[in-house]
């Protein structure tokens, strides 16, 4: 009788020139797909509409937190063999999550908060029989990049209000009722001990142990260094407590417990305070773009029309591979060798954009948020020098705008305190809107020039113009590059490592 092995030997060699073909096809299609990608050196600098990649990118979110709610108490009596009726052993309920945040190095966007909208920690299980306690719930850790301020809008805290409510109403508390908030009977409990059983007094409000470690209300971080360890930003609520808590000679064996406490919710402004090392300022189509794929590895949407890029790029620049000596030597302010810097493509600046024209101050925002300012200008259309006095003349109005700004605020917030200096934002769901974020002004920031397309015929005399002007009023630096064929680039690196030192 034949192997059944020896059947499949006819159908394996009916179908092994199939199998070859198959493998000579995807060999022939990965050599053909390399050969076209590869084919000349400005292919990437000059790629077809469709060829980018999406930038998910958020500098600022509202964010709901909500910390762990507690676990509810047991209801449990020993259950042994000649022990009709055993003492209560039930467990309390276990603590809820908290909620951490941290700073690290290397994000540069909040989108991975600002698409989750609210943030829970876990809720504490229950007690159990056998004096078991609840387990604690999950713990919740929020990373930001570095540079990130944390502000609090709202806040609903229970155990808050219940301490009001404590030192309030006293006596109130002592009343042995039933609290259907509060109290928690047995399964087996008939209706009727609802309202004839006697609770005794409610134990005050607990905090965890963890809760002297929040920071205090309201809420305001400046995140602007890599963190080791986390900060608690909102402690889970303590668990219910179990019926042996309630033991007494008159109530030796008593049928209820107490629920966990409702978790503190808070609700934040997370806003990045630096976008990036390096920030592009320009008109529409002026090339930043395909400047940034010319320094990065970023892949913007470049295209010949206005507006292509309708939110920030982010685009790194390698000073430090760790392959030898370092490209261009850089250093941090502890010290430590700068390896990278990050460059953001801002979207361009229209003419009256302090007016909030075209995308107006949402732009200018995201300008403010650079350490260093590259004015990109177009040297093939119109006048180089009266391009780099708008670009100037709006950042100057802005910087106007944001100081009356801030002391229109300044007078609402003094008219808004009580007297004894208790501020109206501190109630708990007051939503007042926040103080606008301050940062170093725009007119502080140090800045140069690149004159963008220098290949183009004709260009040689706007340049000119545009390097005397920057050097006699400005005494700034003027880099004549050409982004689409990669030429004079080399020098942005290095002259942005020296502002940045």
């Amino acid at each position: 009788m034949m192997n059944p092995s020896q059947n499949r030997i006819p159908i394996l060699l009916r179908q092994f020139p199939i199998r070859c073909r198959y493998h000579l096809q995807r060999r022939h299609f990965k050599t053909t797909r390399h050969a076209n990608t590869s084919t000349a050196t400005y292919d990437r600098l000059n790629p077809s509409p469709e060829d980018y990649s999406r930038s998910i990118f958020a500098d600022n979110c509202n964010v709901v937190v909500q910390a762990g709610s507690g676990g509810h108490g047991c209801v449990s009596f020993l259950r042994e063999k000649f022990i009709p009726e055993g003492p209560p052993n039930g467990g309390d309920g276990g603590t809820g999550g908290n909620i951490y945040i941290q700073a690290v190095a290397g994000e540069t966007s909040l989108h991975k908060i600002a698409r989750r909208g609210v943030v829970r920690a876990g809720r504490g299980k229950n007690g159990q029989g056998k004096s078991k306690g609840g387990q604690r719930g999950e713990d919740i850790l929020i990373q930001v990049p570095v540079g990130t301020i944390v502000r609090e809008i709202s806040r609903f805290d229970p155990v808050a209000i219940e301490e009001q409510e404590a030192d309030s109403e006293e006596e109130g508390r002592n009343t042995m009722v039933w609290q259907k908030n509060k109290w928690l009977l047995a399964p087996s409990a008939m209706p009727s001990e609802f309202t004839d059983t006697s609770f005794p007094a409610l134990p005050r409000p607990r905090r965890s142990t963890t809760a002297s470690m929040q920071p205090r209300a309201p809420i305001s971080l400046d995140l602007s260094k890599s963190m080791n360890e986390p900060i608690l930003l909102a402690a889970g609520a303590v668990g219910g407590l179990g019926n042996p808590r309630f033991a007494t000679k008159s109530i030796p064996r008593p049928k209820f417990a107490t629920k966990g406490d409702r978790g503190m919710r808070l609700e934040l402004a997370f806003e990045l305070k630096l976008l990036a090392d390096l920030g592009f300022v320009g008109l529409p189509n002026a090339g930043k773009s395909t400047l940034l794929r010319a320094l990065s590895g970023s892949r913007p949407r470049v295209g010949d029309w206005a507006f292509t890029t309708l939110q920030p790029n982010i685009g790194t620049v390698i000073l430090d591979n760790n392959k030898g000596r370092p490209v261009i030597e850089s250093f941090n302010s502890d010290g430590t060798r700068r390896t990278n810097f990050t460059i953001a493509d801002i979207p361009g600046l229209v003419p009256d954009a302090h007016l909030d024209r075209g995308l107006g101050l949402d732009f200018l925002r995201h300008i403010e948020r650079a350490r260093v300012l590259a004015f990109v200008v177009d040297l093939s259309k119109g006048d180089a020098v009266e391009t780099l006095n708008t670009l100037k003349f709006e950042l100057h109005e802005f910087e106007k705008l944001k100081e009356i700004e801030l002391n229109e605020f300044s007078e609402q917030r003094l008219v808004n305190w009580r007297a004894g200096g208790t501020p109206v934002r501190d109630s708990a769901n007051d939503a007042s809107p926040l103080e606008p974020l301050s940062t170093n002004p725009i007119s502080s920031k140090p800045w140069f020039v690149i004159a963008n397309k220098a290949d183009m015929d004709g260009t040689e005399n706007n340049f000119s113009k545009l390097k005397n002007y920057v050097d006699e009023e400005w005494g700034a630096t003027t880099i004549p590059v050409s982004a689409i064929r990669a030429e004079g680039t080399n020098r942005i690196p290095q002259h942005t490592a020296s502002l940045l030192n």
